[in-house]
């Protein structure tokens, strides 16, 4: 099972034998996660802030679990009462909790998947696991939230941001292994 976490969806499939037996997609991703944080600080602040500063809560201090050490960050934004720039200190459990309605689409997502998936592909997810790619992929402890979630073993590719290049680009370096797969699989229905 490979679930990649974009920045507008997140895609969440089981492939078997180089064909994707079930998926589904979500419009819940990365930016929906900054939207969510910049929600959170206006309703919680009275502060605007902007995207960049969003992502950098992401990346900096957010995760899909509460920390065991709390962690914190400084951010200026726009204080909505007196419109003047305004700095607050923002905690990792915050962002924890401004992210958790995100998160928990995405955990559905993936259970509703494992649902539709055959009786004998899921002894294979089983052994093997859940892969997650994407830019999403990094928050930090989702890979721990989705493996408490499902019971499976959960990994985070090696290279989640260029997982989705990297895979395209091999596919078009054997692109005639599709060609003659599908062909033999159009003769077989015929």
């Amino acid at each position: 099972m490979v679930v990649d976490i974009g920045g507008g969806t997140t895609e969440v499939a089981v492939i078997s034998l180089g064909g994707i037996v079930t998926s589904r997609s979500v419009r819940v991703a990365g930016d929906e996660m900054d939207d969510s944080i910049i929600s959170y600080i206006k309703r919680q602040y009275n502060l605007m802030i902007g995207e960049r500063t969003a992502e950098q809560l992401k990346m900096e201090v957010g995760s899909a679990m509460p920390l065991e050490t709390v962690e914190t960050m400084e951010i200026r934004g726009r204080d909505l009462v007196t419109g003047l720039p305004k700095t607050i200190t923002i905690t990792s459990d915050e962002i924890s909790e401004a992210l958790a309605d995100t998160i928990n689409a995405i955990v559905e997502a993936v259970k509703v998947t494992l649902e539709k998936c055959p009786p004998e592909l899921a002894a294979d997810i089983m052994d093997r696991g859940i892969v997650l790619t994407g830019g999403g992929a990094l928050l930090r402890n989702l890979d721990k939230l989705l493996a408490e979630e499902t019971g499976m073993p959960v990994i985070v590719a090696e290279n989640p941001l260029d997982c989705v290049a990297i895979g395209t680009g091999k596919a078009l370096d054997n692109i005639h292994l599709f060609k003659s797969r599908s062909s033999s699989a159009i003769r077989s229905r015929r």
